[in-house]
């Protein structure tokens, strides 16, 4: 078996291997038979020269508290049933990840079917995308705020939409930016994206935002999809709340995906949400140096650590390394001698992602500590706050 980059001779292959794998519709979107800008396909062939495994690198960088993180987020990984067990998924990523380093990715998330393959190459659970119900007739109803407009969007008012979306993302973690050429790809058509788009603004300006779907029908079992709802003010996030509320008549169900501790979920009754779909999602550094070095970190934040960390896919984040944190910027320094805090990769996916504390790292078996060592020195890797992502790949 053998991994190289795929060409557009090879997409056909490509697609039918991941048609059969997640079993797809015989309907084939244009992307999978045209390169895509930002987009590098990898594939694994079997001696005589069969494709029997693809994994695909997205080029997306991540916000990590203010700061762009270039990321390799991992997407469409397919094995052919008669190659698995055979080592072929492992081969594909332990090629993304060198491609990946060498085109100066940091960290990288996915989407996991089965999370024990990933977990082998380094990949840990980090989060989840939850998709949730909630009763229409549910969320509380307002007369419309006087000094604000609500009207539908058009695509003229996708920049803003842009700009809104970071202006919510940007300081948070794990929220992947939407720019560059892989986004401008598929947004070069500019339209709409689902049914409709519900816009509030205040003296001219957005202040937030719905994307929705309208769903088929008008009964019991009707519901009304909203792909996002975003706000940067109550007032806002109390607009869209009540816009969404008035579809109760005819859409009884309102599907969405909360962020946490937003504007808008602050307003919507989730103790009475029931999941409707529950999306894992996995992280790791690609490169470990570059992942401390590129994102923000909290400006109270400060102190030092040593530590060794262990990565078998991506030998050069092994090594014993200082990790120095002050004035809302951190350096990771190779240092030569022994640490007291042994770390596996899929430990530092934990405490970077903030998805865990030291000690817990410690109790998974991820985090070894040497004789008194005490293994909370190492949140200060985790400084900065859970991440969370919005966008599925």
């Amino acid at each position: 078996m053998y991994v190289r980059e795929l060409t557009i001779d090879d997409l056909d292959a490509a697609w039918e291997l991941g048609r059969l794998a997640f079993g797809g519709s015989q309907e084939r979107p244009a992307s999978t038979s045209v390169e895509v800008p930002g987009m590098t396909r990898y594939g694994a062939f079997d001696g005589s020269g069969r494709l029997v495994g693809k994994a695909v690198d997205l080029d997306h960088d991540q916000w990590w508290s203010g700061r762009a993180v270039p990321a390799a987020d991992v997407a469409g990984v397919a094995v052919a049933p008669e190659a698995r067990g055979r080592g072929v998924a492992r081969a594909l990523l332990t090629a993304l990840l060198a491609g990946a380093h060498e085109r100066g990715a940091a960290v990288s998330a996915l989407y996991p079917t089965v999370a024990a393959p990933y977990r082998s190459c380094g990949w840990e659970v980090a989060g989840v995308l939850r998709t949730v119900n909630l009763a229409t007739a549910s969320l509380p109803r307002r007369r419309p705020a006087a000094h604000l407009t609500v009207r539908a969007g058009t695509p003229a008012d996708l920049a803003a939409v842009a700009d809104l979306y970071e202006r919510v993302s940007r300081h948070r973690n794990g929220m992947l930016t939407r720019r560059g050429e892989l986004f401008d790809h598929f947004n070069a058509k500019g339209d709409l994206p689902g049914d409709g788009l519900t816009l509030v603004e205040a003296d001219g300006d957005l202040v937030g935002y719905a994307t929705w779907q309208r769903g088929r029908g008008y009964g019991a079992d009707s519901v009304l999809t909203v792909d996002e709802v975003l706000a940067v003010t109550a007032d806002a996030a109390r607009e869209l709340v009540g816009v969404l509320g008035s579809w109760a008549s005819v859409a009884p169900t309102l599907r969405l995906c909360p962020l946490d501790g937003d504007a808008v979920s602050t307003h919507l009754p989730l103790e009475a949400a029931r999941d409707h779909e529950r999306d894992l999602w996995m992280h790791r550094p690609v490169d470990a140096v570059g992942a401390v070095s590129a994102r923000g970190w909290p400006a109270h934040a400060r102190g030092a650590v040593d530590f060794h960390l262990t990565d078998p896919l991506a030998d050069w984040n092994t090594g014993t390394w200082r990790l120095a944190v002050a004035d809302g910027a951190a350096e990771l320094t190779r240092t030569s001698g022994e640490a007291d805090l042994r770390l596996d990769v899929r430990g530092f996916a934990l405490l970077y992602a903030g998805a865990a504390h030291a000690r817990s790292v410690a109790q998974a078996g991820l985090l070894d500590c040497a004789g008194d060592a005490d293994p909370s020195a190492l949140d200060l890797l985790g400084a900065g706050g859970p991440a969370q992502l919005l966008d599925y790949f």
